[in-house]
Formats: C-alpha cells, structure tokens, sequence
C-alpha cells in the first residue's frame, strides 16, 4: 500500500489525537488582534475554514496564495488551511520592502493577499485579485465559518505544498517549489532528531517565513506540541515567555542565541534566575557560531545547545549536531568546539565534498526546483547531487562549512544576495565599480561591507551610499560600511576574486563563515 504523504496528515492527527489540547499560543494584543489560546480542534476548524473561503473566491487547485506577515497564530493555520487544501503557500520576508514584495507576487502568480495590519499601508498599492487585512475584523470570512468541507485535498505527494522565495546567486530572488513529500519527510527527520514528544512546548522564535520556519511547525503539530508565538525578537521576553510557557525547544539564527545571552547576563546582574536550565533544547541555524558563544548556551544558560545546516532548498535539515553521548565525559570548551560543526547527516542524507570544495547533498527532501525558472533549477541540481554553494570539508563523519562558493552573505540569519546589493549600489550615479562582501560581525555573525570605486570627478561618501541603498532596497541587506578604493584588484582575465577581497576580513580565523 502506498498512502501519499501529504500536509494534512499533520494537522488530522493532531485533531484527532490532541484535540482538547491548547495547540497555540499567540502574540498577546498583535495589531489586528490576536487568536489568543485555541485548541487544536479549533486550529484544524480554522484551517478547514481558510480552505472554504478560497473555495468561495474560486481560487483552484494549485492558486498561489502569499502571505506577509511576522508570526502569528493565523500564520501557523495558513500553513495547513493553504496547502494542506490543494492550494500553494507563498511565505513572503515581511522585512523586504514594497517593491521587492511586488516582484515575489508578480513572479509566483499569487492571486490572493494575507497581509499584516502593520504591513497594510506600505503595501497597499500592489495589485493583486483578492487581499485581504489579518484581524479580527476578517476573521469571519477567513477563519470562523462553521463546519467547512473543504472541496480540494492533496492527492499527489509530489504535487508543490509552498514557494519560497531566497536570495542566492541572481539579483532577483529564486522561489524554491517544496512538495508535500519534501516538506513531509523534512519535519518527521527533523522531528525525530530532536526527540519531539507530546510534552514539549515550542517557541516560535524562528520567523515562519524562513523556509516554513524549518517545517517545523508541522513536526510539532503533528505530536500535538504547545506552540508559543512570539512576533519580535527581544532577549527578555524571550526569557519571560520561557518562563510563564514552560518552553522546552526553540530554533533561532546566531544572533537571536546573542540577544538571549545578553538579556540573561542582565538576569544575574540583577540577582534573578534564567530560565530553562536543564529543560530548554536550542537549536541553531543561520550560520555557525563561535565556540564561545556555543560553551555559554551550555554553562551561563543551561540549555542544551544543537545546530543543524541546511538551505532553503533542502526543506531545510541536511546536518545535525547533537552531542552524543561519548562526549558527555569532555569538557565544556572541547564540547562546544566540536558542536562548532555542521554535524552528521541526517537519517535519509548523503553529503560529499567535490573536488572544488563545494558541498554537495542528496535527500528525500531536495527541493523540486525553483519555480519558472529551469536554468536556474538545471545549474542547482546536477549530476543527481544538489549543489549547496557552501565550502566545506570533512572530519570523520562530520562535514564542516568552511566558505560560501556562492555570492550570499547570511546576516542576523537572513540571506541577502551581494549581487542584489552591488545592482543597487551600481545605480548610484557617483558608483563605477563595487564588490560586496560579508566581514565578520560579533551581533549579527556577518555584516555587509562594500568596496567601491567612484567614477572620475565624482564624489559620494559612506552615508551617502548606505542611504542610497536603504531607500531602495530592505534594511538588512544594505551595507553598513563602504569603503572606497582607488582600484579593485581583477584577475587576468577582469574577474573580481572575492575570496580575495574577503581574506584580510577574516585574518586569523579557521573559517570563513562566522
């Protein structure tokens, strides 16, 4: 017998088996209002709900719907009301400006807008069929009809549950096409890893954008997890949710593990307890930290600390590193740099290292290819092995991330394309050459540096072309210094070696990630 692996399965088992159960947690007072306690009886009514409303629209089978929106308890019922239906989830970075959310639902197709109340004003303009304001006062057309049959299902494991857009090698972003079998398989690896049980309590911390926030929100459902949401990432109430939730796990970029670390350290100035020791798992992706920074997650926190690798086309879990138990015998520093690395691969994996040095992945949950765009799907996936873009080696069994072939600088843990961030800073009427780079950075693990030429006679200084950049492009992708150089050093040939550019940086340091 062969059943299709399919969303849905997810949220039916939860229904069914922890129906009584508080499913979700949301952000106290949102704009808009906020869903507050619900069920995960309600959480599978509200999202059979969702699928009746876009039923009434008519938008069929495989429509594109985006959504805009920082977490939210009606983000994590989108995920299943959308795609578990029939129809294709487009999770849109609400950090992104207006026009840069205008290409994502020009070049998915979305017919069909959720979009944050924050959010509403600034994106008012762009055209799309049906749009509609995330609230209370859209609730009942969206999530409170009573006793909705939804006329679509999923039939097709290999059918697209959700494109997401990431920055990567081309100016414009790429939306990476993820199945239902890739998210499927994603989130029951990932949960398996982790040891998810129906005990656990969840924190949102990851945005649910990023990759569907790692599948996780399907794992979690799936064991029936009380999920908490938090809309903006502040080290305290981070710690203060911790606290009044009894949260045990958590996935987060390096700089949020910063922000943590820091709210703590004011705890003890104060003379109060961190909450979570012994209890807490954090799991980190992004880029990898310092060993310092890992050996004080485990020693001033008391969490567990584990990091995984992965990218957005790999659903996301490619690596893990959990420490096992033949080290629990090593000391704290040993412990943390040996956690320092990508990890193993997980169960389903195969990684190997070409001979460029490029890191290279086969799974059950690679990515179907990136939507409307074959090239760029036919250069990603060659040869049967996907191509990560990293650099890395292998130690034993684990595989280290050493560099980025690819041009993406990964700042605060989000992507951003330095060829996106060179095109705008090209536009600058005083700019004739630019190469941008990603330097290390204690916060935010990389920030964003270019290196510019001015064109003869022509003058601009630093804020100059960091203001020019921020009124064009999303403030996390533009740079926060600029330095201006007489020439940019080219091969014979007219090529800029970044890796060259990059190595005065990065002096002193094992890799070339931070």
């Amino acid at each position: 017998m062969i059943v299709p692996l399919t969303l849905v399965d997810f949220i039916e088992r939860a229904e069914h088996v922890y129906g009584d159960r508080i499913a979700v947690v949301d952000e106290p007072n949102p704009p808009g209002g906020g869903l507050g306690r619900f069920t995960y009886a309600q959480f599978g009514a509200m999202a059979r709900s969702l699928a009746g409303a876009l039923d009434d629209l008519g938008v069929g089978p495989n429509e594109r719907v985006a959504i805009v929106s920082p977490n939210a308890g009606r983000f994590l019922v989108s995920l299943f009301g959308v795609s578990a239906f029939g129809r294709i989830l487009v999770p849109v970075n609400f950090r992104l400006n207006a026009e840069e959310i205008r290409y994502i639902l020009e070049h998915s197709g979305s017919s069909v807008l959720l979009v944050d109340p924050e959010l509403d004003a600034a994106l008012r303009d762009i055209p799309v069929k049906h749009r509609f304001v995330l609230g209370t006062a859209t609730d009942a057309a969206l999530f409170r009809r009573p006793g909705v049959v939804p006329r679509f299902g999923v039939a097709d494991e290999n059918a697209t549950a959700s494109i997401n857009y990431t920055s990567g090698t081309t100016a414009r972003p790429k939306g990476v096409q993820l199945t239902h079998r890739n998210c499927w398989l994603n989130a029951v690896t990932f949960g398996w890893h982790l040891a998810l049980c129906d005990r656990d309590v969840y924190l949102h911390t990851l945005p649910t954008f990023h990759c569907n926030g790692w599948g996780m929100p399907y794992a979690v459902t799936a064991m029936g997890v009380r999920q908490v949401v938090i809309r903006k990432i502040d080290g305290e109430e981070i710690l203060r949710r911790i606290e009044a939730e009894g949260v045990t796990i958590l996935n987060c970029a390096p700089a949020v593990v910063a922000a943590v670390l820091d709210a703590a350290a004011s705890r003890r100035s104060r003379g109060e307890a961190t909450p979570g020791r012994g209890t807490v798992r954090a799991v980190v992706a992004g880029a990898p930290p310092p060993s310092k920074t890992i050996e004080r997650v485990e020693t001033e926190l008391g969490w567990e600390f584990i990091q995984i690798y992965g990218l957005t086309e790999t659903a996301p879990l490619l690596t893990i590193n959990r420490a096992p138990a033949e080290w629990d015998g090593l000391d704290a520093a040993e412990r943390s740099k040996r956690l320092s690395r990508a990890g193993v691969p997980a169960v389903g994996v195969r990684i190997q290292v070409d001979g460029e040095g490029e890191v290279l992945a086969r799974s059950n949950h690679v990515f179907e290819g990136y939507w409307e765009q074959p090239e760029e799907t036919a250069r990603a996936i060659a040869d049967d092995w996907f191509h990560t873009g990293d650099g890395g080696y292998r130690e034993d069994a684990y595989v280290v991330i050493s560099d980025r072939k690819k041009d993406v600088i990964i700042t605060g843990g989000e992507n951003v394309s330095s060829i996106e961030v060179e095109d705008c800073l090209f536009q600058h009427p005083a700019v004739a050459e630019v190469a941008v780079i990603g330097v290390p950075d204690e916060k935010w693990g990389e920030t964003i540096k270019a290196l510019v030429v001015l064109r003869p006679g022509a003058g601009a200084t630093e804020r100059d072309l960091i203001d020019h950049c921020r009124g064009r492009m999303a403030h996390y992708k533009c740079p926060t210094s600029v330095e201006v150089r007489p020439a940019l050093d080219r091969t014979a040939t007219g090529k800029l070696q970044k890796f060259k550019l990059r190595e005065p940086y990065w002096a002193g340091r094992p890799r070339r990630v931070n």
